[in-house]
């Protein structure tokens, strides 16, 4: 997570204007870039072509001093009301317990406790970019995500592991190196708070495409990683955290790269009644900024 974006989701208009002025400044690649340390490195190129994606074309439209900011149906919906999940899920799980895959933490949810380390961290068998803790996810998270990387291979999609577990200890040196460097406002615009970022949990990491083009960067959401991911998860348990255009609620501008799991019937459940937010979906309210 690397964004802040403190409108309020009745304004989504006016965040679309302010996101295309922030673009064409020149400051969006950096920002939205800033999800680690580093890119990923490049490791052997795909055998897929990359599909259409709306989110690529949008920045690059958005860069236009004359363009409005395209808002596809598909990409960019209107957020809707907060709907509780689906009575007809099997089973139910904690919204605050940082063990359960159903944990909503963002800038108004902070784990508890702060320094939340999960219990069962393992090294999935996938293709990575990463080392030490960054190659670690829960035992939960790295049995879908091995599942998920193998299917996307069969369809001849390369997928590549580039950021997992992050420590508290870790992103307290990552948020204060901000801090220090920009001040603590514009630190909040690029790094989660100690405490406040979703890959301490072990229920998220960040995809990068084989062919190692556009890490961490708008472009990624064009290769063929991120429309395999959009598009499939789901199938795993995974959601995109942070869609397109809904900055409002999320507190995140789009992060094609960045995956949650929240397990098989819910991530479904989401794609089928059209929902795109965690906060929409389990019904709690919008975190577009820290308190």
């Amino acid at each position: 997570m690397c964004y802040d974006c403190s409108a309020k989701p009745d304004e989504a208009g006016a965040s679309r204007r302010s996101f295309t002025r922030f673009l064409a400044a020149g400051a969006g690649l950096t920002v939205l870039a800033a999800c680690t340390p580093g890119a990923p490195k490049a490791v052997a190129p795909s055998s897929a072509s990359p599909s259409a994606s709306p989110s690529a074309a949008a920045v690059t439209a958005a860069a236009s001093p004359t363009a409005e900011p395209p808002t596809p149906a598909a990409a960019s919906p209107e957020p809707s009301p907060t709907p509780s999940p689906s009575a007809t899920l099997p089973r139910q799980f904690s919204l605050t317990d940082p063990a359960s895959p159903w944990l909503i933490v963002n800038k108004h949810r902070p784990l508890v406790p702060a320094a939340y380390m999960p219990p069962d961290l393992v090294q999935p068998a996938v293709a990575m970019t990463v080392s030490g803790e960054a190659s670690l996810l829960n035992s939960t998270t790295a049995a879908a995500a091995e599942a998920m990387f193998a299917a996307a291979a069969q369809d001849g999609v390369s997928m590549v592991l580039a950021s997992g577990y992050r420590s508290y200890n870790t992103q307290v040196a990552t948020y204060n190196g901000y801090v220090a460097s920009r001040g603590q406002a514009d630190a909040d615009t690029a790094s989660a708070r100690p405490g406040y970022s979703e890959h301490q949990t072990g229920w998220a990491f960040d995809i990068a495409d084989g062919n190692g083009v556009c890490g961490f960067q708008p472009c990624f959401a064009d290769q063929p990683a991120a429309v395999w991911a959009k598009a499939n998860g789901h199938r795993f348990g995974f959601v995109v955290r942070y869609p397109w255009m809904f900055h409002p609620i999320t507190g995140y501008y789009y992060e094609p790269w960045h995956l949650r799991y929240i397990g098989v019937e819910a991530a479904t459940d989401m794609v089928n009644r059209g929902i795109f937010t965690l906060e929409e979906y389990f019904g709690v309210e919008p975190a577009p900024g820290y308190p």
